[in-house]
């Protein structure tokens, strides 16, 4: 069993040496921050991978529970699985009441002036009820609600129009009594500006005048530059950074126990 400089115990044939490739690990990433979609389930899937097919639980169905009584009732000894077993019984009734004599209707309990329609031919009767409280609510236009379409003009209906005229008012322009003083004259035109129609001319312009600094103006003193910071004209110190407490590529530390 070895040691490196740092007094780390060195166990079987592996040395510390410089990774053959990059390794993710070294590299900074935002952490469990940002979390890759899920491979299981339905919802939020990673949809680049394929899904597994998928079975749903269906509910419970309800059992109905028949409610029995429990041991505290006997069952007699003389009932087996087929039914009840020994001689037979008889039971003692009361002796049942005599029936009533049928008494039929005699001559006179019929009443044949009394059938009235029913034998004889009779004129037709009405009655007269009330008036309904529905009907009294519905409110139906009368006949001055509906007017006839119009027949004049040109907007008929059922009719064919006869042909319609318009008059407009006389145009001023053009008329005879026009008055062509009122023209525009010759200073009522913008003069035409040569660069438009002709080759255009070189434009210069004026810009204000610069003053150098004087005495009065605003200037950093010696006590607002930091030269002791200046990185561009001179190498720059070497910097140093705290790294995580414990890395994944760190052998842990095995000690053998003497035997």
């Amino acid at each position: 069993m070895r040691e490196t400089s740092s007094g780390e115990a060195l166990v079987g044939t592996w040395r510390p040496h410089k990774p053959r490739g990059p390794i993710a690990a070294l590299y900074g990433s935002p952490g469990p921050k940002y979390a890759l979609p899920g491979l299981t389930g339905a919802s939020k899937h990673d949809p680049t991978k394929k899904t597994a097919p998928q079975f749903s639980f269906g509910s419970r169905h309800e059992t109905k529970t028949e409610i029995t009584p429990g041991p505290s009732y006997l069952i007699p000894s003389n009932i087996t699985r087929v039914g009840r077993d020994g001689p037979p019984a008889y039971s003692l009734y009361s002796r049942p009441k005599d029936p009533k004599i049928f008494q039929a209707p005699g001559p006179g309990k019929y009443s044949p002036e009394n059938a009235g329609k029913s034998v004889f031919h009779s004129a037709p009767a009405y009655s007269l009820s009330g008036r309904g409280k529905e009907i009294s609510n519905i409110q139906t236009p009368g006949p001055a609600s509906y007017s006839l379409p119009p027949v004049l003009g040109n907007n008929t209906v059922d009719k064919s129009a006869a042909p319609s005229f318009s008059l407009y008012g006389r145009n001023k322009n053009g008329n005879f009594h026009e008055d062509l003083r009122k023209t525009p004259g010759p200073a009522a035109y913008k003069v035409v500006d040569p660069s438009v129609y002709r080759e255009k001319r070189p434009q210069i312009s004026m810009i204000g005048r610069n003053f150098p600094p004087g005495v009065s103006t605003k200037t950093p003193g010696p006590g607002a530059h930091y030269p002791e910071m200046v990185t561009f004209t001179r190498s720059k110190a070497p910097s140093f950074s705290f790294g995580m407490r414990h890395s994944d590529y760190i052998t842990p530390l095995i000690v053998e126990k003497p035997e």
